[in-house]
């Protein structure tokens, strides 16, 4: 029987079983799920009905710049001024000419429909390279999601247009293009700031490739970027660009949080609630950095050295995407609020964070359908938002016990005594 089985994957046609499960295929299933997503594309924005809530704002907020105005202070729209850094104003401003100053909304959705598309052909090249899942999860992050779908076409939000900046960015860190890498990245934080959520994983990954003096170039081409992009702007006024472009102490509305519905509003909007959360997600982050991410010995301060051949040898693509990944969804779990169109900051990282922990697949599936249940819940409930939060910490917590990690660090640990003795 084992024999026939060979011979049937070797010389005719391949079982339905194995192209589900068999990660050699995964490049089977993204064919297969690319093309019905142009379908599934075309039918919704034809069949559902488009619904207006920043796109206005955005063409009103550019099209200040368009009639010569570089102040931000001044840049405004009907949901209030302008917040986003100027990478978003080029683009936005492309997509005003483009559609006609945004009247043209078919011809928009079609474009976020193409942008749609190319991020998830890169998303498919990342877990195609790393093969983390089997091929049959790829149905869950692509035709399954209403939501995600709705973020793209019918809503055309600009945190899309980030995220797609920012795969670019972690397929070319896969590569070892970190320069490259860099500028992506940088264009996709001068395009919305929450891309910063990767940026404590980035940093650890540039100092375990280059070390501390080495990362400075690095560092120093992303901030060269958001100069270069912003120089109009900071020549008008500087200081209304950076309190406006990155504006860390704006408050939201409680109204459309989904992971805070179970507090009393004055909690949500407390100061010191904010500061907690914030404290939070750096004493995790600090946690991971310090017992899971680093595999360098002696430690976090081992980072400042000048990395060896066997130092560099772990940035596989898998550590490279999964130390990104992390970085990212304990922001996430840490955020102050979260709005329906920031499901996409990680949707596309979800499957991959749960197949990196050592969960049965029937509960990583669960996990991935209460998720998509709650952030299709509208209004958000107590229930929706508390569900929320279980799933984040089952993640949370299955990444800090992943076994392969634990493994690695008492290898790690068990080197370093060794290396000290002689």
């Amino acid at each position: 029987m084992a024999q026939q089985n060979t011979t049937s994957r070797e010389g005719g046609l391949v079982p339905i079983k194995v192209l589900l499960q068999d990660r050699n295929y995964l490049w089977f299933s993204a064919a297969i799920l690319f093309i019905a997503e142009i379908f599934v594309n075309v039918l919704v924005i034809e069949k559902v009905k488009y619904t207006e809530i920043d796109w206005k704002a955005y063409m009103q907020e550019v099209e200040g710049v368009v009639n010569g105005s570089y102040n931000y202070m001044q840049l405004k729209g009907d949901t209030g001024p302008l917040v986003y850094p100027a990478g978003f104003v080029y683009i936005f401003m492309a997509l005003y000419y483009a559609t006609d100053r945004g009247v043209n909304i078919k011809l928009a959705q079609y474009i976020f429909m193409g942008l749609y598309l190319m991020t998830i052909l890169v998303v498919f090249r990342i877990y195609i390279r790393t093969k983390k899942t089997p091929p049959y999860v790829f149905f869950f992050m692509c035709c399954a999601s209403y939501r995600i779908h709705s973020i793209f076409v019918l809503r055309l939000f600009n945190d899309p247009v980030a995220m797609y900046f920012l795969y670019v960015a972690v397929a070319l860190f896969m590569d070892r293009r970190w320069t490259v890498g860099c500028m992506f990245f940088s264009l996709a934080v001068s395009i919305k700031m929450n891309i910063l959520l990767f940026a404590p994983g980035l940093l650890l990954l540039l100092l375990t490739e280059y070390g501390f003096w080495l990362t400075i170039p690095m560092l120093a081409i992303c901030g060269l970027i958001q100069l270069g992009l912003a120089w109009p702007f900071l020549l008008e006024n500087p200081e209304g660009y950076l309190l406006r472009s990155f504006e860390l102490s704006r408050q939201f509305f409680f109204k459309w949080t989904v992971n805070w519905r179970f507090l009393p509003e004055e909690i949500f909007l407390n100061r010191h609630f904010q500061l907690t959360l914030l404290a939070l997600h750096i004493i995790v982050l600090f946690l991971f950095v310090v017992h899971r991410w680093n595999r360098r010995n002696g430690g976090i301060f081992a980072l400042l050295k000048t990395p060896s051949i066997p130092d560099r040898s772990v940035l596989t693509p898998n550590y490279i995407v999964g130390t990104l990944f992390a970085s990212n969804f304990i922001g996430m779990v840490f955020s102050r609020t979260l709005h329906y169109q920031f499901y996409v900051w990680y949707f596309h990282t979800l499957p991959y964070l749960l197949w990196s922990t050592d969960y049965p697949d029937v509960f990583r599936l669960l996990i991935l359908g209460v998720i998509e249940m709650c952030w299709n819940t509208y209004p958000s409930t107590s229930l929706s938002s508390g569900a929320l939060h279980a799933c984040h910490l089952l993640i949370l917590l299955g990444l800090w016990l992943n076994k392969e990690d634990l493994r690695r660090v008492a290898v790690r640990q068990t080197t370093a005594g060794t290396t000290k003795d002689e």
